[in-house]
């Protein structure tokens, strides 16, 4: 079954990622990052619409997620969106020569101690939240879909910017 599960996960352009705790949903306050990325550079988020993306260097759809994810920041980000990219990987070596070569332009942070993903539970890799300018999650996206994916992101990003506190 899991196998099953997994291929599916795959097909569907999401990387399967076990965890034990469970997965933060729409209607959630956002978790402090602060406490569960310890030492970690983070931008300003308060009354900001904000994206968290949790990705990893193995993960093939997150590679692709990218691009896109860079042109929602320079598109967005002078009207209030913050974008943050968590990576998971275990190996320290391993984010570092991925967050190279994907020239983000918004911050990456390595979750080390597994203390963020723990938190959040994603189900699979990639998994972004997007956040309204009150903290709240609004809306959960697992894996990623291409162009499908980026006009879901780009009309939600929209709606949230729209609102005010």
């Amino acid at each position: 079954m899991k196998k099953i599960l997994s291929f599916l996960l795959l097909l569907a352009g999401a990387t399967p990622l076990l965890t034990a705790g469970e997965a933060l949903k729409a209607g959630q306050a956002l978790p402090k990052l602060a406490p569960l990325l310890a030492g970690a550079k983070l931008p300003d988020t308060a009354g900001k619409v904000v994206l968290v993306d949790f990705w990893a260097s193995w993960c093939v759809p997150c590679k692709a997620s990218f691009p896109a994810l860079n042109k929602l920041q320079q598109q967005y980000a002078a009207k209030g969106l913050v974008i943050i990219g968590i990576g998971v990987d275990d190996d320290a070596a391993d984010f570092a020569k991925f967050s190279t070569a994907m020239k983000a332009s918004f911050p990456l942070v390595h979750d080390a101690a597994h203390l963020a993903v723990g938190t959040f539970s994603p189900t699979t890799m990639p998994t972004s939240y997007l956040i309204d300018r009150k903290g709240m999650v609004r809306y959960v996206h697992t894996g990623f879909k291409g162009a499908k994916t980026e006009k879901e992101y780009t009309s939600e990003i929209e709606t949230l910017l729209a609102e005010t506190r």
